[in-house]
């Protein structure tokens, strides 16, 4: 993975190469599917909106500005919001006046945070088992445990067969390259 201080949708934007669009494909499917699963649709229904969704994105990239006031989150949840209107209105579904899910997804100020929260989770997840190759397989095993267990460095160094400097330098290295592959996503 490539570590840069320009925004993935930038990446997008300007590459003309499968990668950036296959790490953002790779990213932004789980949250795209987490939100059509939120707005109340069954899984199918939610594979085929987040396929739609990722086609809109692809067509309206060129078109796309960069504005640090505003969140790219933001501009693919009206997206993914949008198409979601738009088919129910093609298929004659009616949302029920005022209490529909969607209305109340859209407009609950805590589904935001939620939204967020749960994206960053599986954005860190994704990255770091994105990572797993780039250590000894003894020392990415310490990583896991140190990242899921309240144990101390020592004792997963040791249980590991790793000394505790390697694991504090393999975590520093981890946490490096989270926040260099990260930024600007979180």
């Amino acid at each position: 993975m490539h570590s840069t201080s320009e925004s993935l949708l930038l990446k997008l934007k300007k590459s003309g190469t499968e990668e950036p669009w296959n790490r953002f494909v790779k990213l932004y499917t789980p949250l795209l599917f987490f939100w059509a699963r939120r707005i109340g649709l069954q899984v199918s229904d939610a594979s085929d909106l987040v396929q739609d969704v990722l086609g809109i994105v692809f067509q309206k990239l060129p078109y796309w500005q960069y504005d640090r006031e505003k969140s790219s989150r933001g501009w693919l949840r009206t997206i993914t919001l949008n198409r979601h209107r738009e088919l129910a209105r093609k298929q004659k579904l009616k949302l029920e006046a005022g209490g529909s899910a969607i209305q109340s997804v859209a407009d609950h100020q805590n589904a935001e945070s939620t939204w967020d929260l749960n994206y960053a989770r599986q954005l860190v997840a994704s990255a770091v088992e994105s990572m797993k190759d780039d250590f000894h397989r003894s020392t990415w095993r310490a990583l896991k445990e140190l990242m899921t267990t309240g144990d101390s460095v020592a004792e997963i160094a040791r249980k590991n067969n790793v000394s505790v400097w390697t694991l504090y330098a393999a975590k520093t290295r981890l946490i490096n390259r989270l926040r260099a592959e990260l930024e600007g996503l979180l």
